[in-house]
């Protein structure tokens, strides 16, 4: 990871970690290193979607004015999903696309995250040269006179040109479904009406109404209890929750069972490989990934390959592979024919037709893959001293401990976040009571030492 720039972008809470001048720093040097990398004579484009956070507003002006500084056009998108800022960027030939979210983080956290022209996130190359010029801002050139920036009228209507995209990737519709769907407060409270209405599916839209504080507050994929006791209680088929932005979906069962990203993919690749669409027989997990997926891929002659945790490590392994599915345990699911980034509304999609499809409950059609007990903690740690935690003796003696006693029956993987001031401690095993006595004993030796 970077200085600025962790494993989904900058992150940070808003005008603290992340402020106006932040902002302004990123959109200067963003704008002009892939200006420079695109090889432009002319102005460069940049399209910019936010979620509903309250501080979305002002990252977003102060990102305009960086981007406008160095003779780089802008066109806002307004409040859109993550991955539908990715698909527009690709489709409309911008130069880059920017997002400002925080994802599945509470409202007071902000971050801005940057796709590339071609839709993917931006290569750790092109993140260090944006965080140099960051730091050096007096070293990017300003434009003057004619050759100032400007936001531009906008032509896109990017709800219906996403959502059209979104339902032309399944064959036929969903009728005959009932759907519980928890928008988290969040982007796709503008997308998820038009989508269902489009694939003809009965939905029943909750979380939806964002005032700014409420994104991901009680309900959306981080927090799954209220959606399984509606599903439970109302003859639903089965429930989608989204976060913040969108890009990641988890699914809850008719019994109320949740099916974490791991299980969906299970049934997503199984599908796609008897339709002889599941490229080179195989995708890409992380190696948070249960073992339970893994011998449910064995059994099913498809392969696994494992990449560093963060979907733009999966996607980069699935570039390199030449693979079309991949995702993690969180419910970032990558569909490479449809989408070049996680996307939750599309994993939705996908699943329902599986489901439809196969004539069977949601149940059922995931009860094949059995996941390993896995407990997983996340134990406060300044950002300062999450890279060297585990080099501790008294941690590194825990870890060892825990993972002796395991032996061949299960794991552990203590891991920095990405995008939080955290340290993830990750126990899997065939036994449950040790799984969880083994995590919690970790969990308190780093917070002991922290």
């Amino acid at each position: 990871m970077g200085r600025y720039f962790g494993t989904d972008g900058v992150r940070g809470v808003a005008n603290v970690e992340l402020d106006a001048l932040l902002a302004f720093k990123i959109g200067a040097a963003a704008a002009y290193v892939l200006t420079q990398e695109a090889g432009h004579s002319g102005k460069a484009k940049l399209l910019i979607g936010k979620d509903t956070r309250i501080s979305s507003d002002m990252l977003e002006n102060a990102l305009v004015a960086g981007i406008c500084s160095v003779g780089a056009d802008v066109e806002l998108l307004g409040v859109i999903p993550t991955p539908a800022v990715a698909y527009l960027t690709i489709k409309h030939k911008a130069d880059a696309g920017i997002v400002i979210s925080a994802s599945h983080n509470s409202f007071e956290y902000n971050g801005i995250k940057i796709f590339a022209g071609n839709g993917y996130k931006l290569p750790d190359e092109t993140e260090a040269k944006i965080e140099d010029l960051i730091d050096d801002l007096e070293a990017i050139p300003r434009a003057t006179h004619e050759k100032l920036g400007r936001v531009l009228q906008s032509k896109i209507d990017p709800v219906v040109e996403y959502t059209d995209h979104l339902a032309e990737t399944i064959p036929g519709d969903l009728s005959g479904l009932r759907v519980a769907v928890d928008c988290a407060n969040g982007a796709s409270s503008t997308t998820v009406e038009r989508l269902m209405r489009l694939v003809e599916c009965r939905a029943e839209i909750r979380y939806y109404e964002p005032d700014g504080v409420n994104i991901n507050a009680g309900c959306g994929s981080t927090h799954l209890d209220q959606l399984k006791k509606r599903v439970k209680s109302g003859d639903f088929d089965l429930g989608v929750a989204f976060d913040g932005d969108a890009d990641r979906c988890l699914i809850v069962d008719e019994t109320g069972e949740e099916l974490d990203g791991d299980r969906i993919m299970a049934v997503c690749a199984a599908h796609m490989k008897k339709q002889g669409k599941l490229r080179g027989g195989a995708f890409v997990a992380t190696v948070l990934s249960n073992m339970g997926l893994h011998a449910y891929a064995a059994a099913n002659d498809m392969r696994i390959e494992c990449s560093n945790v963060g979907d733009r490590y999966v996607l980069e392994m699935m570039l390199q592979k030449g693979y079309i599915l991949g995702g993690e345990q969180s419910g970032h699911v990558i569909f490479l024919e449809y989408a070049s980034t996680g996307d939750g509304e599309l994993t939705a999609l996908q699943f329902m037709s599986i489901l439809k499809a196969s004539g069977r409950k949601c149940s059922e059609i995931a009860a094949e893959v059995v996941p390993w007990p896995q407990v997983m903690i996340n134990v406060k740690v300044p950002n300062d001293k999450k890279a060297s935690l585990q080099q501790l003796p008294a941690v590194k003696e825990a870890i060892e401990q825990a993972a002796g006693e395991l032996g061949q029956a299960g794991r552990i993987l203590v891991r920095p976040s990405g995008t939080e001031a955290l340290v993830r401690v990750m126990v899997e095993g065939k036994d449950s009571v040790q799984v969880d006595t083994l995590a919690k004993r970790v969990a308190k030796v780093i917070e002991s030492v922290v």
